[in-house]
């Protein structure tokens, strides 16, 4: 029998919905709340249909259809005391955040959570929120500098004691934080994702961050960004950051069902707040040294869902979407940031219906992979073999094990 260790399982996270207005900026109905009754019923109900991961969403000011907002680090405690199991991740902002003062907060979150608090640092694209606060607003590649020293205080004050930073954005002299976050195997402090899709965004997370997200994608798009990050993080010398991956969910009994449902929300899109946020990304993305930051080349409908969550193409019947999460999972997914319409009866619909497709399809490709490492040992075992005899002998082709996503439902593909 083969020792090798079990491939990880696809991990879940979902985006919380802190901020008025839903995932998609559109007036079709969304039976979703953004306030804390509702969203601590969903948290518990989350953590029992498979999602490990929760994200808040950061937003200080009303804008583009989010007409109202919780802050997302003291909803995310909320919701951390609120559930059990469930890992937290609060998005915060470099530039609104001293660093030691998050390092903070955090640790006393995670404390008293067990160690389930994570952050989420963005760098941020939202140009009116600075300037209403009175803090200056970055170039784009500045921001990403800011970020990663963020990053780096933050990780070194959860770490060390007396630690110094003399950094272009940020210093820290002789500071110790008691007590610290909980360290446990594996997870020596908070868990640190950051977003980003530019140039700039991947070589950072290639050296700094624990998790990487990325908006949506289709399997080519998400082959660059992987390479790209596993290439800065080889650079940096140390390990790859874990890949999550942003989608929108409509997982329906059929797939002309779930393919109405994306019909009306596109057909029903606020266009006046998409066209705004459109330019204010677009904007942001612009002033990159390559041209190549978020949602540059996103289109009308890939803005109404404001990641670009429709682009990953999780819409379908639940063996459809089953399917194409194994297969991200081939090329280095992780885990999945998932967006509903209406969440509370989607994330049910998806721990009873879609989960169970994805765990089944996942054992399947393990035992393969078991079957065939077996064959390659007793093979080496055996020695070589001669070749049969005869015109009509043809050299064994090997078994496809590749990390190509394989066949997909055509109706799925974006």
């Amino acid at each position: 029998m083969s020792d090798l260790p079990a491939a990880a399982p696809a991990r879940f996270a979902y985006w919380v919905p802190n901020v008025s207005g839903g995932l998609v900026t559109s007036t079709i109905e969304q039976r979703t709340e953004w306030g804390y009754d509702y969203n601590r019923k969903l948290a518990v109900l989350a953590e029992n249909n498979g999602f490990e991961y929760a994200l808040s969403q950061v937003r200080y000011m009303a804008s583009y259809g989010a007409e109202f907002q919780h802050e997302s680090t003291s909803f995310s405690l909320a919701l951390l005391l609120a559930t059990e199991r469930l890992k937290v991740i609060a998005a915060v902002h470099p530039g609104l955040w001293h660093p030691g003062v998050l390092a903070k907060l955090g640790a006393t979150a995670d404390q008293l959570s067990g160690g389930r608090f994570a952050v989420n640092v963005v760098s941020g694209w939202f140009k009116g929120e600075f300037s209403a606060l009175g803090e200056p607003w970055l170039e784009h590649d500045e921001r990403y500098r800011r970020a990663e020293e963020f990053i780096e205080a933050l990780r070194t004050i959860w770490t060390e004691d007396h630690a110094e930073l003399a950094g272009d954005f940020y210093r820290i002299r002789d500071f110790s934080l008691k007590p610290k976050p909980l360290s446990t195997t594996g997870r020596p402090h908070p868990e640190i994702f950051q977003g980003g899709n530019s140039t700039a965004a991947r070589a950072m997370a290639g050296r700094v961050s624990d998790w990487y997200f990325s908006n949506g994608k289709d399997f080519a798009g998400v082959t660059e960004q992987l390479a790209d990050v596993r290439a800065s993080a080889a650079a940096a010398v140390r390990p790859a950051p874990r890949f999550g991956l942003n989608g929108f969910l409509i997982a329906r009994d059929t797939e002309a069902e779930a393919r109405e449902v994306l019909r009306e929300i596109i057909a029903k899109a606020d266009t006046e707040a998409v066209h705004g946020f459109g330019a204010a990304v677009k904007q942001a993305g612009q002033s990159t040294a390559d041209g190549t930051g978020m949602w540059q080349d996103s289109s009308f409908e890939d803005l109404i869902q404001y990641n670009d969550g429709f682009r990953t193409g999780l819409i379908g019947t639940p063996e459809q979407i089953a399917e194409r999460i194994v297969a991200y999972k081939r090329l280095g997914v992780d885990l999945f940031l998932l967006g509903f319409l209406h969440y509370l009866e989607e994330v049910e619909y998806f721990g009873e219906r879609v989960l169970p497709l994805v765990r089944e399809l996942e054992a399947q490709e393990e035992g393969q992979a078991e079957g065939q490492e077996e064959s390659r040992e007793e093979s080496q075992e055996e020695g070589p073999q001669a070749p049969a005899a005869g015109p009509d002998a043809t050299p064994a082709r090997e078994a496809v094990t590749a990390r190509s996503p394989g066949p997909v439902p055509s109706a799925v593909r974006p």
